[in-house]
């Protein structure tokens, strides 16, 4: 039996990007969550999650931006933020598109929110990391 090759130091670094993109978006996660909860009473479970996307979507850039791509990227901060909330627009689509087909089918997941922002940011994370990287920070 062969034994498995070493990855490659640039795949070793895509994976380190990964790993931190996830860490950031598991904060995000966060944020998400408690803005939806924050801003539910008042807005109702559609507008929340409206909201709460660009939210921690801005969150994410700026902690992407200082930690998981440092030093990547050109421009300005807010043209890079425009890219990236351009860039994410897939994963916006597959996020917020789950979260708003989950509450709408589930009285459940209505009651209970944080179980469709989970739902949306595992369904956009790839489409996320994988736009972030080749059109944002590059």
């Amino acid at each position: 039996m062969e034994p498995l090759p070493h990855p490659k130091p640039p795949r070793v670094h895509v994976l380190w990007q990964f790993l931190r993109f996830g860490v950031v978006g598991a904060l995000g996660f966060l944020v998400d969550t408690a803005t939806v909860y924050l801003l539910l009473g008042s807005l109702g479970v559609y507008w929340a999650g409206a909201v709460a996307y660009p939210v921690a979507a801005t969150f994410n850039w700026a902690i992407n931006r200082s930690w998981t791509f440092r030093g990547l990227g050109s421009g300005s901060a807010l043209a890079q933020w425009g890219r990236f909330m351009g860039a994410n627009l897939l994963g916006f689509g597959l996020n917020r598109g789950t979260y708003f087909v989950l509450v709408s089918v589930s009285p459940f997941v209505a009651g209970h929110p944080v179980i469709a922002v989970a739902a949306g940011a595992i369904a956009g994370l790839a489409a996320n990391f994988s736009l972030s990287r080749r059109l944002v920070f590059r």
